[in-house]
Parts: C-alpha cells; sequence; structure tokens
C-alpha cells in the first residue's frame, strides 16, 4: 500500500497521515524531513513529536533532510511515514540554489525517490503540500520551487496506490475518483 497525502499549510494532512497509517500496522518509522534553523521551526518540531506520543502508536523516528530514497530503501519498518516531502523538496532546492543546473539536480533526486516509493513492498504514507493553487511566486527560486513540487506530487501521485487531499480537516480520497483517459 503506497499512499500519497497531499493538502494546503495546516489542514490537517499530517494527523490524518498518522492516524491512517497506524491502521495499517502495529508500529512504524516516521521519517522526518524538517530542520530546525530557528526557535519557531523548533518549537513545531516538538509540538509534532508531543502529538505523536499523544495518540499512543509507537514510532521509531529518524531524521533525515536529504537522503530519503537511501532511507525508505534500506528500511525493514512494518509501516512508514514520511512527512515532509515539500520539507525535503525545499532542503534540496537550497542545497542546490547555486548549481547551473540545480533544476535538473533536484529533479534527478525526485525522481529517485518515485523510483523507490514505486518499488515499495512494506505500506508507505508520503505527505506533500499542494502548492499550486496559490499566486505565481515573485522570485525565481520561488516559481522553480512551485513547478519542482508540481512536478514532484505528479510522478509520486501516478506511483501511489491511494492519493488522498486533506482539506480543512476533511480527506477526500482522489485516487479512485482519478478521471481516466
Amino acid at each position: 500500500m503506497k499512499v500519497l497525502v497531499t493538502g494546503g499549510a495546516r489542514s490537517g494532512k499530517s494527523g490524518f497521515a498518522e492516524a491512517y497509517a497506524a491502521k495499517l500496522g502495529e508500529r512504524g518509522l516516521y521519517v522526518a524531513t524538517a530542520q530546525a534553523f530557528d526557535e519557531e521551526m523548533k518549537a513545531r518540531i516538538e509540538l509534532h513529536q508531543a502529538d505523536r506520543r499523544s495518540r499512543g502508536f509507537h514510532w521509531d523516528t529518524t531524521e533525515e533532510p536529504y537522503a530519503l530514497a537511501e532511507t525508505l530503501r534500506s528500511t525493514a519498518a512494518p509501516v512508514i511515514l514520511v512527512d515532509c516531502l515539500t520539507l525535503w523538496l525545499s532542503n534540496w532546492l537550497l542545497r542546490c540554489e547555486h548549481e547551473p543546473d540545480a533544476e535538473r539536480l533536484v529533479e534527478s533526486r525526485i525522481d529517485e525517490l518515485a523510483d523507490v516509493f514505486g518499488s515499495m513492498s512494506s505500506p508507505v504514507v508520503l505527505v506533500t503540500n499542494e502548492v499550486g493553487y496559490g499566486l505565481v511566486p515573485e522570485y525565481k527560486l520561488g516559481r522553480i520551487f512551485r513547478d519542482l513540487s508540481g512536478r514532484m506530487n505528479q510522478k509520486l501521485a501516478r506511483t501511489a496506490d491511494q492519493l488522498v487531499l486533506v482539506t480543512a480537516g476533511i480527506p477526500v480520497e482522489l485516487k479512485s475518483q482519478a478521471f481516466r483517459l
């Protein structure tokens, strides 16, 4: 079972993904991609950790801001939850932004992740943000991020068994309702 959960910021994606993953196994591996560069982000991470503990499901947590495909490939956890792909993408884009072929370098990481995701036999739940509903970003790096995010989400959605959109805390399954050409 490969599941992609998407939605806007603060839409309830993470809570839904954690509850869904808890129904897929007895325990799991939580792969966190966030980096705490400031106090506000550190507080957000601590809140997420406390929320997970309060739900009673046993998570082993690993923090992996870059080597996501490698982490997925090497784990034997009964259930895997990755939160969040958008932060993982940001990490890579910021790491490569001064490279002349930054977009291509990041796209190759996305392709690697999509390949690994597609080959997973354990249940995997990936959380990502839907960033394409907003305004066109004013700055070039923002536009590149938005474009890469959209392409990443499309690639992973094609591979996923289920695609769930969470809006205002309400999950709606999209994959089974996808229009087929």
